[in-house]
C-alpha cells in the first residue's frame, strides 16, 4: 500500500496550468511597472547631474566647516565638467580628491549659465563658487540643459549648505 501511495504521489508531481498562468500573470504585472522606470533612465540624465552636483556642493560645504579650510566648486562651462579645491593652511590652492575630483556633467547635459549676484551672468570660461569654513558660501544659480531642450536651474543657498532644484528655468535676479 505504502508503495502504491508513492507512485501516485511520483506520477501527479508538477505545476498545474493555473499555477503556470498565476507566474505568468505575476510576471507580466512586474514588466509592466518597471518598463517605464528603465526606459526613464535615458531622458533622466539631467535630474542626475543635478542631484549629484547638490551632493558635491553638500560635501564641501560640510568639509569647510570640519576641516577651517575655505574650499572652492570650479565650473567649466566650455567641457560641462566641474572641480573642488581647497586653500590648505599654508595658503596653497590644491585639488581635492574622491568626491571632490573633475566630474562631468551625464551625457547630453549642459551648463547653460551660471549666476552670481555680486559677479553677473557667465556662459562661458570658469566660475568659481567660495565656500567658507564659518558656514556660508556664495549664492550661485545654475543653469542646466539637455539635449531634448529639457531645463532645470539650482540654486546654492548661502546660509545653509543646500542646493534647491527646480524643473525648468528660473531667473533669482
Amino acid at each position: 500500500m505504502n508503495r502504491l501511495f508513492n507512485q501516485r504521489a511520483l506520477d501527479q508531481s508538477g505545476f498545474t496550468l493555473i499555477e503556470l498562468a498565476l507566474v505568468v500573470l505575476i510576471l507580466g504585472l512586474m514588466a509592466s511597472l518597471s518598463m517605464p522606470l528603465i526606459s526613464g533612465f535615458e531622458s533622466n540624465h539631467l535630474n542626475s547631474s543635478a542631484r549629484r552636483l547638490a551632493g558635491t556642493v553638500k560635501y564641501l560645504y560640510n568639509e569647510a566647516a570640519m576641516t577651517g579650510m575655505e574650499h572652492r566648486l570650479t565650473f567649466e562651462l566650455e567641457d560641462d565638467s566641474y572641480r573642488a579645491t581647497n586653500i590648505n593652511f599654508s595658503g596653497e590652492l590644491q585639488p581635492l580628491q574622491g568626491v571632490g575630483a573633475k566630474k562631468k556633467l551625464s551625457s547630453g547635459v549642459h551648463f547653460v549659465s551660471i549666476y552670481q549676484p555680486h559677479r553677473g551672468e557667465q556662459t562661458e570660461g570658469e566660475v568659481t563658487t567660495a565656500l567658507l569654513p564659518g558656514g556660508w558660501m556664495e549664492e550661485t544659480i545654475i543653469h542646466l540643459q539637455d539635449d531634448k531642450e529639457n531645463k532645470m536651474t539650482l540654486r546654492l543657498v548661502p546660509l545653509t549648505g543646500l542646493t534647491e532644484i527646480y524643473d525648468g528655468y528660473r531667473d533669482f535676479r
